[in-house]
């Protein structure tokens, strides 16, 4: 999984197509956690573009989408936020998430 700055995450989530952005922090014991279970989403469904990026060095992130805490995965689809995850309760939870229809 890339690290995405804010502007390649504003581009593809304005895409429309599905896509997912995963927020962490590098001394986050939870994130070390949560960043394995991504890159298995990340191998697993190779056509959704997934990036993340250290919450530490695009924090206006955590403004314009009201980030409680990390990890936070944000998934978007049809250019909006469709789903703000805090606990990555499983990878086929995150499946789910990915392949859940509104």
């Amino acid at each position: 999984m890339q690290e995405w700055t804010i502007e390649q995450w504003e581009n593809m989530k304005e895409s429309e197509q599905l896509c997912a952005f995963y927020l962490y922090t590098p001394m986050c014991g939870t994130c070390m956690v949560a960043s394995k279970m991504m890159a298995v989403m990340d191998q697993t469904l190779p056509d959704i573009p997934m990036g993340k990026a250290n919450l530490n060095y695009v924090e206006q992130i955590a403004y314009d989408y009201k980030i409680e805490s990390v990890p936070c995965l944000l998934i978007a689809e049809n250019g909006k936020v469709r789903d703000k995850i805090y606990a990555f309760q499983s990878v086929s939870y995150l499946f789910e998430k990915f392949h859940k229809k509104d």
